[in-house]
């Protein structure tokens, strides 16, 4: 008995010295991995053991000490796009991961509207939602979303699992997200990964660490777990550390983001904030200037959650990154808002123009439409000659002949309803009420129906002056 006894227990000490590899949730099976390029990986193991890991797609074996942490990281080199394959990771134990795909990563981040699933908020749906859970089910898209954490510190882990699209995946799935994905597949004809991480209500400011909020001394840095607690997805840095720092490093395309509502009632800073957290995640992946695509908040009526502010100064602020940043783009949602809801049920239209960004200018598929921009303005005596860059094709009104959206101003600063028309890609503006004109504005409200548009997409909101808001006078007011 008493052999039987040390035999157990050295038995117990053999399996206690020689753990199996451990691995961060995302690296599992049915993962997708970035192709033809030096793919991370990492794990932990016991300290100083070497870690085997070889790859069926080449047969390759890499090998790897842990540190004294027992941390350890290694690169794999991937084909083009296929699989499924195996990795079989060892340090005296064998972990095998299965079903793996190559293909083409995509980070999906920001709050609700990329957030929100397939099968809407309660009594908020997705238009088309029914029909894509008939007919989207496909293995070689692949999900996983990231459990929502809010911390005070950086973690090394997240929680989560890959999944086939199916409809029971897709159901719980940013809509967004999948309508992306979904394009990209259609196009591509590769596997496609979607990793999100989103938090509904967020703020920018949570998506960054304190160094880079440094900049802004108006940010509130929290000093304890309790203050992160309170406030938890609208708390600065918090999201950054419990779920954005765990996926840092996770070899990828680029990244796909959704936010800004959050921050309407302070939309002065949101530009230089976006800019700073851009090129602050770049400088934490190490892979250059990645893409990164994101679309403009959505018209609604933010009077009805009690804000005051014009949520078009938000959008304009959005619209200055693309200017800003290299290798980053916008979606125009313009046409695509809900009135009463923040919530837009339009979720095709975010996902599939962001799509027609990455496709055109990071895959450099030709034929693709692009978005007109504002240009500038020539003031001819009582009229308004607007003028748009990037306008390949002509602009024009999605409804008819004119639109309701254009408000004009003199030295006085009072908006009148204007009189507009199309002449090629020039457009007239005019109003009775002004004699010499100083100001146009196209859309330029919380809530609008936008309605100009160039070869298919629609134009932004935007203004041609700088006044102050507390300045202007809205002649509907008068």
């Amino acid at each position: 008995m008493k052999k039987l006894n040390i035999l157990l227990i050295g038995l117990f000490l053999a399996s206690s010295v020689s753990a199996k590899v451990k691995l961060p949730a995302f690296f599992s099976d049915d993962m997708v991995l970035q192709q033809q390029v030096p793919c991370n990986l990492w794990g932990s193991s016991d300290a100083h053991k070497i870690v085997k890991i070889k790859t069926s797609w080449d047969g390759k074996t890499y090998k790897v000490v842990a540190d004294n942490e027992g941390k350890w990281k290694v690169q794999v080199n991937t084909p083009k796009a296929g699989g499924p394959y195996n990795i079989v990771l060892s340090d005296g134990q064998t972990t095998t991961l299965k079903n793996v795909l190559i293909g083409e990563v995509w980070i999906c981040s920001g709050q609700s509207n990329m957030e929100m699933p397939m099968k809407g908020f309660k009594g908020q749906p997705v238009n088309g939602a029914n029909e894509e859970l008939i007919s989207g089910a496909d293995s070689q898209l692949r999900f996983f979303t990231v459990k929502r954490h809010a911390t005070i510190q950086p973690v090394d882990t997240v929680t989560g699992s890959w999944s086939e699209a199916t409809s029971a995946s897709i159901r719980e799935f940013s809509a967004t997200a999948y309508f992306y994905g979904k394009a990209l597949r259609s196009n591509l004809k590769v596997p496609v990964g979607l990793i999100l991480t989103a938090w509904g209500g967020s703020a920018i400011e949570a998506w960054m660490t304190s160094d880079w909020l440094k900049a802004f001394p108006t940010v509130k840095i929290p000093a304890t777990q309790a203050e992160v607690d309170k406030t938890q997805q609208r708390c600065p840095t918090a999201l950054y550390n419990g779920m954005l720092y765990p996926l840092v490093g996770y070899t990828m395309r680029g990244v796909i983001w959704y936010q800004g509502e959050e921050n309407v009632n302070r939309y002065q800073n949101y530009a230089t904030q976006f800019t700073k957290m851009i090129t602050g995640w770049r400088e934490k992946w190490k892979e250059g200037n990645f893409p990164f695509y994101y679309c403009q908040i959505a018209p609604y009526d933010y009077s009805l959650i009690g804000w005051k502010e014009n949520s078009a100064l938000l959008r304009e602020q959005q619209s200055m990154v693309e200017k800003q940043v290299d290798n980053c783009r916008m979606a125009v949602l313009l046409d695509a808002g809900l009135e009463y809801g923040i919530h837009p049920r339009k979720k095709s239209q975010a996902g599939e123009r962001l799509a027609l960004l990455a496709l055109s200018n990071t895959y450099h598929v030709n034929g693709l439409p692009e978005y007109a921009t504002y240009g500038h303005v020539i003031f001819d005596n009582d009229t308004a000659v607007v003028a748009f860059d990037h306008s390949k094709e002509w602009v024009y009104f999605q409804n008819g002949i004119s639109s309701d959206n254009f408000e004009i101003a003199g030295e006085d600063k009072v908006f009148y309803p204007a009189k507009v028309w199309i002449a090629r890609n020039r457009i007239y503006v005019r109003s009775t009420e002004v004699k010499h004109p100083v100001a146009v504005r196209y859309g330029f409200k919380n809530w609008v129906q936008g309605d100009l548009f160039h070869d298919g997409l629609p134009v932004s909101s935007f203004r041609t002056d700088q006044f102050v808001s507390d300045d202007v006078i809205d002649s509907h007011k008068k």
